[in-house]
């Protein structure tokens, strides 16, 4: 019997789960990885192996099946291998100002969790609808929740500062900074692969459908590009990210626009879909671009993709800035890992800095894209919150292996 940690990460219509084999207490092998997603009456249930190979394909009603519960008796029964499942991991967006470490999930913690769902209204439900799920399941199973914000607790309290009355602040209204999980690992990472890097002033540049950026100095986080919420800092697949509050006042008054309207235009309808009038996803921006005809449409996506270098760029300006120089830059997530163009296009804009690229090394996503007289060194690296996640559950767990 082999005794597994699950890791899951939860978005609006589906459930990514990653299922790690624990060892002699600390040693980690992935073992499967696959998701859940929903319709309105059924779920579909996809699985691969560490090579990436498909090895489970179903779909079930609803009204018979409980997805979880089906996905953990898969999980036992899988390969004959009877795993043991001695934890669950959970990525939950939101910690507030209280939750800065791992922590194991009791009835009084959820409902702290919860409490957080005005600060992030999208995506705390998402992630916390899971734990709600596996209590009813098995409530003695040991749940992990680890926070994507809680990588910023070293931000200095200045910086979290937002230029309100008082009376906001004590609410806990304040910037709190995401993507925290990916950026300790690539922490962690640059650690093994690079030190002179994680101890020094590096970017680290999660670009994905969601995009924010760290400053990491001497291996913690100083700043980063999302604050309050995850709408801020970088232009992202449909989010506005960084906009005057002057425009939703403009919404507001002259469109008459509430919650809802200013939720889905913000959210749902802005970023590279807005600008572009096409789609949030850059590899088919890239594509229409090469054949558009209409000229109209063309000029859109062009913006939208010279916005999102120009933001890029604009972001890390600031954030040198702050660390009072800059030894590196780290690409990673979809955008990051293998958007070359978009790299090209930010660092061709920080040439000023000493940065120097190289184009074929760039074009092949190599781990060091920056020439050898570059002042600043680039690396593309790939994130792993997964990996992370199961890392923090492991203390939790060590009793039962």
């Amino acid at each position: 019997m082999s005794n597994i940690i699950v890791v899951f990460n939860a978005g609006s219509s589906s459930l990514k789960f990653t299922v790690f084999a624990i060892e002699q207490k600390s040693l980690i092998e992935k073992l499967i990885k696959g998701r859940l997603e929903y319709d309105e009456d059924v779920f579909h249930f996809f699985a691969s192996n560490q090579n990436d190979q498909t090895i489970e394909k179903q779909t079930h009603a609803l009204n018979k099946n409980k997805p979880l519960e089906f996905l953990f008796n898969w999980l036992k029964e899988h390969e004959q291998r009877q795993h043991n499942i001695v934890g669950i991991g959970h990525r939950i967006v939101h910690g507030g100002p209280d939750f800065l470490d791992p922590v194991r999930v009791t009835p009084t913690v959820l409902k702290q969790l919860e409490a957080l769902t005005p600060f992030a209204p999208l995506h705390q439900p998402q992630t916390l609808a899971p734990v709600h799920n596996i209590a009813e399941y098995d409530q003695d199973l040991p749940q992990i929740a680890c926070f994507d914000t809680a990588f910023h607790r070293t931000i200095p309290d200045i910086a979290r500062l937002l230029p309100l009355p008082q009376r906001y602040k004590e609410k806990g209204v304040r910037r709190y900074g995401f993507h925290g999980l990916s950026f300790d690992f690539l922490a962690q990472r640059l650690q093994q692969i690079d030190p002179e890097l994680a101890s020094g002033r590096t970017i680290l540049a999660h670009l994905g459908n969601g995009a924010s950026l760290c400053a990491l100095k001497d291996g913690k986080s100083l700043e980063t590009t999302m604050g309050f919420s995850a709408l801020d800092g970088l232009m992202m697949g449909s989010r506005c990210g960084m906009i005057d509050p002057g425009a939703l006042l403009y919404m507001l008054k002259e469109e008459n626009a509430d919650w809802n309207i200013l939720v889905n235009t913000l959210y749902h309808q802005s970023g590279l879909l807005g600008v572009s009038g096409l789609s949030s996803d850059m590899r088919v921006l890239r594509a229409h671009l090469a054949h558009e005809t209409d000229p109209l449409l063309r000029t859109h996506i062009q913006q939208a993709l010279s916005l999102s270098a120009y933001r890029i760029v604009e972001e890390i300006g600031a954030l040198v800035a702050i660390m009072e120089g800059l030894d590196g830059i780290v690409f990673t997530a979809g955008i990051g890992e293998h958007d070359a163009t978009l790299r090209k296009d930010v660092c061709g804009a920080l040439g000023w800095l000493g940065l120097k690229l190289d184009d074929d090394a760039n074009s092949r996503h190599a781990s060091i894209i920056s020439q050898p007289e570059s002042t600043i060194r680039v690396r593309v690296e790939p994130t792993h919150e997964e990996l992370v996640i199961c890392q923090k559950v492991l203390p939790f767990v060590q009793d039962q292996l």
